[in-house]
């Protein structure tokens, strides 16, 4: 289990399941999209997305969350094509980009506890906030198992 976690050879011969290559697939997706929509949408998706008051704010306050919200967008989309390049050429890996995942969304469940921001709404974060870090737990162990030949 742990060679397959850490593969001493990185190649692009996956040996999980097929479902968390599958699923991961999807997260890939997610992950650009979400990343590009922080970066492009004029709100950087704060108020249209993630409901937060921004017109509540000065204006000089929400330019601030806008900003933050861009720069995020660019880390997520650093992660987006990092999980690009390990579908293309380093399946091998896929275990370990689980792991990452875990450890994003619980560190983003955990955050929100520790310091929440108002919303207005749900915003979608805070439920795959919920969610995802069950998923990719599901996900890394099927990763690790073995697929029968």
């Amino acid at each position: 289990m742990f060679e397959n976690l850490f593969p001493k050879n990185i190649d692009n011969q996956y040996r999980g399941m097929s479902i968390a290559k599958w699923v991961f697939v999807a997260m890939t997706i997610l992950t650009v999209g979400r990343s590009l929509a922080h970066i492009f949408v004029a709100d950087g998706g704060a108020q249209s997305i993630a409901t937060i008051p921004l017109d509540a704010f000065s204006s000089d306050a929400a330019m601030v969350i806008i900003g933050m919200f861009a720069q995020w967008g660019l880390t997520q989309l650093m992660f987006g094509v990092l999980y690009v390049l390990v579908l293309w050429r380093y399946q091998s890996l896929i275990p370990l980009m689980w792991t990452f995942i875990l450890f994003e969304y619980s560190g983003r469940f955990l955050l929100g506890l520790y310091k929440p921001f108002e919303t207005v709404g749900q915003a979608p974060g805070g439920i795959g906030n919920m969610i995802f870090p069950v998923l990719a737990i599901i996900m890394l162990v099927l990763s690790l198992r073995e697929a029968k030949a």
